[in-house]
Order: C-alpha cells, then structure tokens, then sequence
C-alpha cells in the first residue's frame, strides 16, 4: 500500500515533465519489440507502463493486443486520457507487479524501468516467478545499470551489471542482447540505463 500511495501521489501532482523517467520516443523499447518480429496480434505486456507512449507507438506500428500494468491508477488514467478514443484499445490493469496474477500469457513481457524497483529477495523472487510463467516468447527489460543512480523518485534501487541481470534471469530466460543508454532526463541530467533482451525457455 505504500508503494501504490507514493506512485498515486507523483502522479496528481506532478506533470510529466518532472518526472525523470518522461520519453516522448521508447526508442530502445520499440527496437528491442521490432527483433523479436512478432505477429501484430501477439499478446504484448507493458510493465509498469504508467502514462508511457510505448503503448501510442504500439497501436500506430500496427499492434493489436497491448496491455499497460501500473501499481498506480492516475497513471493509466493519464495514459487513457492523451490516447483518447484509442485507449479502448488497450487493456489497463492496475496492479502491484509483485501480487499480479496473469490470466493469460504475453508473447512480450517489456518492463522499461519496474524491476529495479524491486529491493528485497521476496519481491525478485515473486517478480521472477510471474514472469516466467507468463513470458511465453520474449522479455525485453531496462534497469539502472551499474554506473546509474542510486535512487530514483526519492526511492532506493537496486542496479544491475549486464552478468547480474542475466543471472538473476537465467532459470527462465536466455539471454539475447543487452546494451547501455544514456536517458536524458526531462531536466537534462543523464541516467545510465541497462536493457536486455531475452527469449523465454519455455517458448514455442
């Protein structure tokens, strides 16, 4: 409940463009979905999406089956709002990704900046655990990398080394590509970025 009231209380009171994560193009997020050359009507998750434009950029390339999570409320219903009548065309859910229970599986598990937010082995575990069950295809994820900060929105982190993803990754997941980004903040300082891509062990 602390978690979803300090995410519920960014997102009434700040706009966009104070917050640090804030990308007018997911760039890397769209490059990483476009390898995995999935059908237009694969199932797509969007992890901890909040008012992201992944969702905007998914349904104009064409994709037909997109869900957005968030812990918080308000922020999908910022999402919904600037989409407008297209909203209806993705699923919202809100939830806790560590208490998520998926009634279906995703081609594409894409969490752009969710997993670092995970502290504690419990929360690892359970995020790893939903995952791997519902990741029937490909995983595309992005954490503060080693050389990123140590807290974001006020909030302790935990970073990650290309090797400590992939191992924390590995009983589900194997390992396709992973690069560092620079993310220039809506207030130009600059956050180091991991993303890395995987193919689910149990796909196909």
């Amino acid at each position: 409940m602390e978690q979803q009231e300090h995410w519920d209380n960014i997102y009434r009171h700040k706009a966009s463009d104070e917050m640090s994560w804030t990308q007018d193009i997911p760039q890397v997020s769209l490059d990483f979905i476009r390898s995995f050359s999935v059908a237009k009507d694969a199932p797509i998750i969007d992890i901890g999406g909040g008012e992201s434009k992944l969702a905007d950029f998914l349904l104009e390339e064409g994709y037909t089956d997109i869900t957005v999570l968030d812990i918080s409320a308000p922020a999908l219903e910022r999402a919904r709002q600037r989409l407008g009548e297209k909203a209806g065309l993705v699923k919202w859910i809100v939830s806790d990704i560590t208490t998520f229970t998926p009634e279906r599986s995703y081609t594409v598990w894409h969490d752009r900046a969710t997993f670092h937010f995970l502290t504690t082995p419990e929360q690892i575990t359970a995020y790893l655990s939903i995952a791997g069950k519902a990741a029937t295809g490909y995983l595309a994820i992005g954490t503060f990398s080693d050389k990123g900060p140590d807290k974001c929105s006020g909030l302790v982190i935990k970073k990650y080394s290309e090797d400590e993803l992939t191992q924390q990754l590995v009983s589900s997941f194997e390992k396709i590509n992973c690069i560092t980004e620079n993310h220039t903040t809506p207030f130009h300082t600059t956050q180091n970025f991991l993303f890395c891509s995987f193919r689910a062990r149990n796909a196909g």
